[in-house]
């Protein structure tokens, strides 16, 4: 047991508030779907994701490697090749990511109809 009541889950200190700040970043969840395959090469993982740069990618992996989702494995080859997998810890997040995807495909037809019914009900000028 942590110690932690449920009301104190996302105080600064929590690791549940650390972890929901992790994967909460904009292409965390995004990387981590395109690791779940197996290993993927840095140019690969770019045209699979698609719209990320390669320079928010590779900051996004070094922060995933350093939190212990992500492994990185450079080849000693000529040119060299670099490819990065999913930890243990990594892969415990891909069934999570699956039902936030489900939640998506089930509910975004509803939460872009209520952004449609929101933004013709805002005020103008405001």
């Amino acid at each position: 047991m942590s110690g932690f009541r449920p009301r104190d889950f996302f105080l600064a200190d929590c690791p549940g508030r650390l972890a929901v700040e992790l994967i909460a970043d904009k292409w965390t969840v995004v990387v981590l779907a395109g690791l779940s395959e197996g290993p993927v090469r840095h140019g690969d993982l770019v045209e699979l994701i698609g719209g990320i740069s390669r320079k928010m990618l590779t900051q996004t992996l070094r922060r995933l490697e350093a939190h212990g989702l992500v492994h990185r494995r450079a080849y000693a080859e000529v040119p060299p090749r670099v490819e990065y997998e999913l930890t243990p810890l990594g892969k415990t997040l891909i069934d999570p990511i699956h039902v936030l995807t489900e939640w998506a495909r089930t509910n975004g037809d509803a939460v872009l109809a209520a952004l449609d019914a929101g933004s013709s009900a805002a005020p103008r000028g405001s």
